[in-house]
């Protein structure tokens, strides 16, 4: 009786992991999908599209609620996919460059998230290192292919592009994002526990 509790036990286990890791599969296909669309809402005006960064928003969330692979992978594949699709963000130098700076805040966002305790404020803290970090990695990524393909990239333009345009679309996602984690956790839609 008590070998049957211990293999039925097992089984439970297994099976809620296979669960979990169909919930992640299917969360993360979601923000993918979310991320190919949700920039149409911007696409009309460019100027709003490129400070909004509507992209940037399916990928962190996919990295606090799946964990950093699922973060990484759908990051990596967003501005790709949309472009082979839509042909938007146009592939050199912008998409490349993206396809690095997503799957940095993908993973960064899992990864910081899952070391910290699960307060309000590590939901800030694992958002604005993300984005710092994502920041990094998309100016070294345009830096790298500046050298390599004679590509025009200056500091100037790191920090233009990479701060100062970008401050709508960071307060937009300091606002938006904390707010859809907590939500979801409380569901019980987070699976990067």
């Amino acid at each position: 009786m008590n070998q049957t509790m211990k293999v039925n036990a097992v089984e439970n286990t297994a099976g809620r992991a296979k669960s979990r890791s169909v919930q992640k599969l299917a969360s993360a296909g979601i923000c993918l999908a979310i991320s190919l669309v949700l920039p149409f809402i911007t696409g009309q005006i460019p100027e709003i599209g490129s400070m909004l960064s509507p992209m940037h928003i399916p990928v962190l969330l996919c990295g606090f609620i799946c964990g950093w692979q699922y973060g990484f992978a759908v990051g990596a594949v967003a501005p790709i996919l949309r472009y082979l699709l839509f042909g938007m963000p146009p592939i050199f130098p912008t998409g490349i460059a993206m396809a690095f700076e997503l799957a940095a805040y993908g993973a960064c966002a899992g990864i910081l998230y899952q070391k910290m305790s699960k307060k309000v404020s590590s939901v800030y803290v694992s958002l604005i290192g993300a984005m710092l970090i994502g920041r990094m990695v998309w100016g070294v990524a345009r830096f790298l292919m500046a050298l390599l393909f004679g590509v025009e990239f200056s500091f100037a333009a790191f920090l233009g592009g990479a701060f100062l345009t970008a401050v709508p679309g960071m307060i937009c996602h300091i606002a938006l994002i904390p707010v859809l984690v907590i939500g979801l956790r409380k569901a019980g839609c987070c699976y990067n526990e």
